[in-house]
């Protein structure tokens, strides 16, 4: 599991998220190695030499930006997003704080779309299937036939707005949702499916 500085989430993190979301974000989805490269081309993962400096890393990734997934830095940023040449590119992108606040300010995106799938809800039990779901379709790019990374942003809330989970131990969804916080037109099992075994510390969760 990857650790991360919470001065640097304080520092450097979309303020979209709450601190403890984008430690458990970081810690699922992305790395402890700020020049950390992970490429899949053609579904095949693609060993990449481990870069010296930001300006190797740079080299590293350039012929494949645009050929297959290209994953960088501490939040596994997908590279090629929001750019059109290879030449855009730059070594800030295996920076700490930058991929920090690149990446947090996408995976909000994300979750905004996200969160609107859902139909909003305010409901605070069904946060832990959102980010779950959050997370899969920052890996994978892709949320109920939705591009993720190139949608346009539907803003609204990120995840549950002004709700706090309440302490004391971990939160588990299953058999615990509240139906009326569900989208009407969405069934139920989006909520259950899937969920065995699952449990994710939200406890110290507030998402604003």
């Amino acid at each position: 599991m990857t650790m991360i500085d919470l001065v640097l989430i304080e520092k450097c993190a979309d303020p979209a998220l709450t601190p403890a979301i984008v430690e458990h974000f970081v810690n699922t989805a992305g790395s402890d190695d700020p020049l950390a490269i992970s490429v899949k081309v053609g579904g095949r993962l693609v060993l990449i030499p481990k870069p010296a400096d930001p300006a190797m890393g740079l080299d590293a990734i350039r012929s494949y930006v645009g050929q297959g997934s290209v994953r960088v830095g501490l939040t596994q940023f997908p590279a090629g997003v929001g750019i059109t040449e290879t030449s855009q590119l730059t070594p800030e992108i295996f920076d700490a704080c930058s991929n920090l606040r690149m990446g947090t300010a996408l995976f909000a995106k994300v979750a905004r779309i996200v969160t609107k799938w859902y139909g909003r809800p305010t409901n605070q039990q069904v946060l832990p299937q959102m980010m779950d779901d959050a997370i899969y379709a920052w890996r994978t790019g892709v949320f109920e036939g939705t591009r993720v990374f190139q949608a346009e942003d539907p803003g609204g809330p990120t995840f549950i707005e002004g709700e706090q989970l309440k302490s004391g131990g971990p939160a588990n969804v299953e058999g615990s949702t509240d139906a009326a916080a569900l989208p009407e037109d969405k069934p139920t099992e989006k909520i259950d499916a899937g969920q065995a075994g699952i449990r994710i510390d939200l406890s110290r969760i507030g998402v604003r």
